[in-house]
């Protein structure tokens, strides 16, 4: 076996450095930066029909005719999509990926497979969810660069409020704890209910997302007052919404922070017009990435929040007719499209001081 710090030293050799003047005061710092990622990739089926899940329409005979030539397409447009985030800095694609909307391991792995993903060597964290439709999250990571050391599947109840004996079965919420260049980091990765029924009639169930992930996190801050939390996901409210903003208790300011504080880069994003899906003309940030303070420490021996974006170049939206400017998606009313999502994919900068250039 290689030992850590042999690996430790290749990695460093090879890693890739960006020069950001405008951190922490400092001129001409040399900085190691690494993105991180997530991407509702909207319902990457297999071919195959599932029994135990409602399928059907995603198989060659069903009401998408779902092709084995679709689906290669689709595998290799969203590997287009990934291997593009953050690169214009980073050099490289994200270093953690966390994706929902896809139907098993084996679309995971053919995923990861494809020739734009395939020599960075990602691999996959997956458990199977108990959703309807048969859709799940996961976490991909590079190899070289991240470590899990444990994951979790932390099942999420939800009855239907006028049925107390009927179960809404939706999707489990992802938990990798791991090192990331050796610095211990956690990462949950979740896809809450949808809006289906109304936004205010289905508000209970995101609610109830909203309380299993604060447990999640006020567990591992438990464990360590001052760990590194990522908190991502499709959660099919926006940051003002409750289950984000009363819930989980984001905050919109990096000031001020307390221990324990969760600091939301989208919410600014929101209030700006910004966002990641479109509905009824009018612009949603359901897709957020969210972090613990600790990441805001102004520590940069260790890895911080420098930046966070929505990732949408010209040829993720629409190009014409009723939805132009719209994430282009794979299937609109007029059947198969041949294009990528409905939603666009969001990221973060984290950053590492390397060494420090003497000023001219």
């Amino acid at each position: 076996m290689i030992g850590k710090n042999f690996l430790s030293t290749i990695l460093y050799i090879i890693i890739s450095y960006l020069s950001i003047p405008q951190v922490a005061g400092q001129e001409n710092n040399l900085y190691q930066i690494r993105t991180v990622a997530f991407y509702n990739v909207e319902n990457i089926f297999d071919t195959v029909d599932d029994p135990l899940t409602f399928d059907e329409d995603r198989t060659p005979e069903g009401k998408d005719v779902w092709t084995e030539e679709k689906y290669r397409d689709k595998l290799k447009n969203i590997s287009r999509v990934l291997s593009e985030i953050g690169a214009d800095k980073a050099e490289i694609p994200p270093a953690i990926i966390g994706v929902c909307e896809i139907e098993n391991y084996k679309v995971l792995e053919d995923l990861v497979n494809q020739p734009l993903l395939l020599s960075h060597n990602y691999d996959i964290v997956h458990y199977d969810s108990p959703d309807n439709r048969g859709v799940d999250v996961a976490l991909l990571y590079q190899k070289s660069l991240f470590e899990p050391l444990h994951s979790r599947s932390h099942r999420l109840l939800i009855f239907d409020r006028d049925d107390q004996s009927k179960r809404v079965y939706t999707r489990d919420q992802l938990v990798v704890s791991g090192l990331l260049d050796g610095e211990l980091l956690h990462v949950i990765v979740n896809h809450w209910p949808s809006r289906s029924g109304g936004e205010a009639r289905s508000s209970y169930r995101r609610e109830k997302a909203g309380e299993l992930n604060k447990r999640i996190i006020d567990s591992l801050y438990r464990l360590d007052g001052n760990a590194k939390i990522i908190t991502m996901g499709d959660f099919n409210d926006d940051p003002t919404n409750k289950s984000i903003k009363k819930i989980l208790g984001t905050k919109a300011s990096m000031e001020n922070l307390n221990q324990g504080d969760l600091y939301n880069p989208m919410e600014n994003m929101l209030k700006r017009g910004m966002g990641t899906l479109a509905f009824r003309d009018g612009w949603n940030l359901f897709d957020q990435i969210i972090i613990s303070s600790p990441f805001l420490a102004n520590d940069y021996s260790s890895y911080q929040f420098y930046r966070a974006g929505i990732f949408n170049p010209d040829y993720l939206l629409t190009p014409s007719g009723q939805f132009k400017g719209y994430p282009f998606r794979s299937y609109d009313y007029g059947g198969y499209t041949g294009g990528y999502s409905d939603h666009f994919p969001v990221y973060i900068y984290l950053i590492q001081k390397v060494t420090s250039k003497e000023k001219n």
